[in-house]
């Protein structure tokens, strides 16, 4: 195991955090595989499904356009990488602000992503994500806003979400 591969790795899930955080979709789409297997279900009741990067983007798309700004600070990567797959786990904390002169419209989790992925020239660092499960282990603030904010980015996208 390489330390580049070790870096280009923790680069590829650091992307995840820069995509969503500054609304650049394009570059969040350009570090998933075509299908990826997401697994929020410590978070919300949704299942864990396997779908295309095209569908998952869109899902996340009216969360992030309805809220004001976000936050997600990754730390701490293990990398385990065997040959051209590999494993991380980042530590994280996702601050999410529907109205920034409101605090009682903000909503953070802490806790850690473990991500799969594997080694591909179309990745913007040399990997692709094919997998991401997040596990929350604490929360803070009205996650209620969460809905609000999806809600209203569904109204800015014009109702598809797309």
């Amino acid at each position: 195991m390489s330390v580049e591969d070790q870096l280009a790795v923790a680069e590829t899930v650091y992307r995840y955090a820069t995509g969503i955080d500054t609304r650049d979709f394009e570059l969040y789409r350009s570090i998933f595989a075509p299908e990826v297997a997401i697994d929020f279900s410590s978070y919300s009741d949704r299942e864990p499904a396997t779908v295309t990067a095209e569908a998952w983007v869109a899902s996340v798309l009216p969360l992030f356009c309805g809220l004001d700004a976000t936050q997600h600070s990754m730390t701490n990567p293990l990398v385990e990488v065997d040959g051209d797959g590999a494993r991380c786990r980042m530590y994280m904390q996702a601050h999410h602000v529907h109205r920034p002169d409101d605090p009682t419209s903000w909503f953070t989790i802490g806790g850690f992503y473990d991500d799969t992925l594997v080694r591909s020239a179309d990745g913007p660092a040399g990997w692709l994500i094919t997998g991401v499960t997040l596990t929350v282990l604490w929360r803070r603030g009205d996650a209620d806003i969460m809905v609000a904010a999806a809600a209203d980015g569904r109204d800015v996208l014009g109702g598809s979400g797309s």
